[in-house]
């Protein structure tokens, strides 16, 4: 029996939805070649991660073996998916290959580095494959909310792997292709060792609804207002922005495009061919001139982000554009889990200045790109894999989609971040376990989460900040007092006394009684004043802060 194995080992996107990154190895254990499934990032929140750009996987154990990593290949443009290639691409050093659309977002994530456009190499879809190490593989279409999605069709020496990439089971998808279930079908007759799933929807009971089901209702909206019409939805959803883009030109209006991610997700598609017949847009200042009932805006930031053409219109001008009473803006997206309390604010500012909001509340005006629980299980049947191996979800997610698998006798397994799985047998088993964490880019650095840079940046919120100096003279004795600069913490406390002069006079007097011992030795001087500053701050206000002792000695 041959001692060689098919390995998945999740790094990113299992046990959280975003954040993909999925590798596969094929070989003698620990001699594997490697193959890189998408390189995406995820986004960061003030209540866990202040002050960071984005996070994406901690590619660590990929760069201790980027010698035995072939390609990267990428199944979609989503920045979950490919949000990622321009910080990892140096460490790993690997081809990168993508569909046209895809590749020529990911070229631009690039450039932004100074790597040339033949970085990413642009693959055709099924049939037509790439050969990278033992493995041979295709780019199979499927339909989902951004143009080209693929999922890939892995062959092994030890059999097919079918990873679906994000996807729904959409047959009029209006921009890109539509789901084919007898491609499908043909693909997985030789047999298919595991279907690595896509689980984001796994708990909604209905089947998905398709793309072109929206059109009629938002046309109906935009026909209807009276004057100015605001429409938010994913950049990348191609084609939502056409079908509010068509409505807002069948009304006669004006279509202006607000927003640097749209624009680019627009013009990519125009120039790789995916949109032929996108309306005539007009420039931001072209628009200022035009009458309100005749203009309709399409703008970035349906999930409340804060720089975002809509949060900005909410507080007020953005590019000479304002929202005035009885104009409409309409989120024609769903509100991802943790953003709500950023979506509410827009609404609320909105609804301060007299804008009418809709949302999806109503379901009318957004269909997920994400097949639900009815679709995964018609895709387990169309492909009839032997084993099962959920992805892209919360550990909830995971775990309903195994039971779903194991509900119709097929082999499942829950297979979160860093849990190497070995597929060469009947059954799947854990092979090992790597450490997978999460990398932070902090303004133009990558730091790791267990740095505690951002650890101490959320106890310095929390607790608020002293910063203690004191200067001592060539014979170790204190000039003068000890003095305090305080940040985030309220100047008076109990006493009723300034906060900064109780500090300063509680180290004065531990000074005072502090031994050659103590004041010829920086370590202890700083123990002792950061364990009085801290001791005093508590009595005082009910804090601890987070301490700097800053020790001068004249020589």
């Amino acid at each position: 029996m041959s001692n060689e194995r098919i390995i998945y080992l999740p790094l990113g996107g299992a046990g959280e939805i975003g954040m993909n990154c999925y590798v596969y190895g094929y070989g003698k254990p620990g001699e594997e070649r490697l193959i890189v499934v998408d390189l995406g990032v995820a986004f960061p929140d003030m209540d866990t991660t202040p002050g960071v750009d984005i996070i994406f996987a901690d590619i660590a154990w990929l760069v201790e073996n980027r010698a035995r990593i072939e390609a990267v290949f990428i199944t979609h443009a989503h920045e979950d998916h490919v949000g990622a290639v321009g910080h990892c691409f140096e460490r790993l050093g690997a081809p990168i290959y993508a569909r046209a659309f895809t590749a020529n977002i990911a070229r631009g994530k690039l450039a932004e580095y100074g790597y040339s456009e033949d970085t990413v190499r642009t693959a055709s879809k099924w049939p037509e494959t790439i050969k990278a190490g033992p493995f041979t593989v295709g780019f199979l279409p499927i339909s989902h909310s951004i143009p080209e999605s693929s999922g890939l069709v892995i062959d092994t020496p030890q059999g097919r792997l079918i990873h679906t990439g994000d996807f729904k089971l959409d047959a009029q998808p209006l921009v890109g292709e539509a789901f084919d279930p007898d491609l499908w079908a043909e693909v997985s007759a030789p047999g298919v060792r595991a279907l690595i799933c896509d689980s984001t929807n796994v708990f909604s009971p209905n089947p998905g609804r398709s793309e072109v089901e929206v059109g009629p209702e938002i046309e109906k909206l935009v026909a209807s207002a009276p004057q100015l019409v605001v429409a938010t939805t994913f950049a990348s959803n191609v084609a939502r922005v056409k079908t509010l883009a068509d409505a807002g030109s069948k009304a006669g209006r004006s279509i202006c495009l607000l927003g640097r991610a749209m624009r680019r997700m627009i013009e990519a598609a125009i120039e790789t061919g995916v949109l032929t017949d996108f309306p005539r847009v007009v420039s931001t200042e072209d628009a200022a001139a035009i009458p309100r009932e005749n203009l309709m805006l399409i703008v970035t930031g349906s999930q409340g982000e804060r720089r975002a053409a809509s949060a900005q219109l909410s507080r007020g001008k953005y590019n000479g554009m304002e929202l005035k009473e009885g104009d409409l803006f309409l989120f024609s997206s769903k509100t991802i889990p943790g953003n709500e309390k950023d979506v509410i604010r827009i609404i609320n500012n909105f609804s301060e200045r007299g804008v009418d909001v809709v949302d999806d509340s109503s379901g009318k005006y957004h269909v997920s790109g994400h097949a639900n629980g009815p679709d995964l299980a018609r895709l387990h049947e169309i492909v009839q894999p032997q084993i099962v191996v959920p992805m892209h979800g919360e550990h909830r997610h995971l775990r309903e989609h195994v039971k779903l698998a194991k509900s119709k006798g097929r082999a499942g397994v829950l297979a979160v971040n860093g849990m190497m799985i070995d597929l060469s047998g009947n059954e799947p088993t854990v092979a090992q376990w790597i450490d997978a964490g999460r990398t932070y880019l902090d303004g133009s650095v990558q730091i790791g989460a267990m740095d505690g840079i951002v650890r101490d940046r959320i106890r310095m919120a929390l607790n608020g900040h002293v910063v203690v100096t004191v200067i001592l003279d060539e014979d170790d004795e204190p000039l003068g007092e000890p003095w305090c600069e305080l940040k985030g913490l309220p100047e008076t406390g109990r006493s009723h006394a300034p906060l900064v002069e109780v500090l300063e006079e509680d180290l004065s007097q531990f000074l005072g009684r502090a031994g050659d011992k103590t004041l010829t030795d920086d370590d202890k001087i700083e123990e002792g004043m950061r364990r009085i500053v801290r001791n005093t701050a508590q009595n005082e206000i009910g804090k601890k802060p987070e301490v700097t002792v800053v020790v001068s000695r004249l020589s």
